[in-house]
């Protein structure tokens, strides 16, 4: 090959444009088909069409890109969740959330799939569960009892359970033409009188 050629196909090869988004989009289209466990950066280098070896250059490894992807993903919902009106809206943004980004979700609390002590994973989940305590604080303590910290996991698990159920197809029943949405926030306001606040 002439150097012509070995530099026409390293461009090729490395410089993609802008490669950690084709392999973050193309390990989200995987995760959300067949689940975390399929992921490989060889497949994904394949389907980005660059060298096998590329991929390692953004994320080393499988780890640091579905550590890569947990951390977007904890970055999307602190947007999502941000000056949220009040507790039920910011469930019902929670549930949207993991419905419009199913792959991030599972990816973000599976926490044996990731490198715990990533400054960018820690740094958004951070701001995501400070986004979740904001909206706690605007129940009143009459309603959500003197524990804002219990409230507040009362809160997440009630959001976090509905949205992993409607994810997996369980509520389809329970759901049938009812919008997944004003359902939740019925469900709310039976634990939070005012959280519609």
């Amino acid at each position: 090959m002439s150097p012509s050629n070995s530099a026409s196909a390293d461009r090729r090869t490395y410089h993609h444009g802008d490669l950690r988004r084709a392999v973050l989009s193309a390990a989200l289209d995987v995760i959300a088909a067949e689940g975390p466990g399929a992921l490989s950066l060889r497949d994904l280098a394949r389907r980005a069409g660059v060298s096998h070896a590329a991929p390692a250059h953004h994320f080393k490894d499988r780890t640091g890109l579905l550590t890569a992807i947990a951390a977007e993903g904890f970055g999307l919902l602190a947007d999502a969740l941000r000056d949220a009106p009040g507790l039920r809206e910011a469930g019902v943004r929670y549930v949207r959330f993991a419905r419009e980004h199913p792959a991030h979700f599972q990816v973000m609390f599976s926490p044996e799939l990731l490198r715990a002590e990533d400054l960018e994973l820690t740094t958004a989940r951070a701001l995501a569960g400070e986004t979740l305590s904001q909206a706690i604080t605007t129940v009143d303590p009459g309603d959500r009892g003197p524990d804002a910290r219990l409230a507040g996991t009362a809160a997440w698990s009630l959001a976090h359970g509905y949205a992993t159920l409607l994810l997996g197809h369980n509520l389809d029943n329970q759901l049938g033409e009812e919008d997944p949405e004003d359902m939740f926030r019925a469900l709310t306001a039976m634990l939070f009188h005012s959280a519609a606040d």
